[in-house]
């Protein structure tokens, strides 16, 4: 099984994520430090629409720039955009399988589509 990992090394619940789909047996790991390399608008969009969740709950709400943009009130496309341009938004980590995506928080919620 193939999985990706939108992953932040600085998140502790990233690393716990990444840790548990290291010691699963079978499953091929793709990791993306998704602030080094930053989606797209569209692969945001397809990735919430998927996992089935709006962009707002996909938000790093307590992120000063949030605060900043007023994003807690925003539409879910002013929401993309600043994620977009600002990656660090993206509440973390989101893993992606066959079997769908998760946003992993806890990790433990990874172990539903491995």
């Amino acid at each position: 099984m193939k999985a990706t990992i939108w992953h932040n090394p600085r998140c502790s619940k990233s690393r716990e994520a990444l840790a548990i789909l290291e010691a699963t047996p079978g499953v091929e790991v793709t990791v993306r430090d998704y602030q080094k390399l930053p989606p797209s608008r569209a692969e945001l969009a397809a990735l919430y629409a998927r996992v089935g969740m709006t962009p707002a709950q996909g938000l790093r709400r307590s992120e000063t720039i949030a605060k900043e943009q007023g994003l807690g009130a925003a539409s879910d496309d002013a929401i993309l955009d600043a994620m977009a341009a600002h990656p660090i938004l993206i509440e973390r980590p989101l893993v992606e399988t066959d079997k769908g995506v998760r946003l992993c928080r806890p990790p433990e919620t990874i172990r539903e589509i491995l």
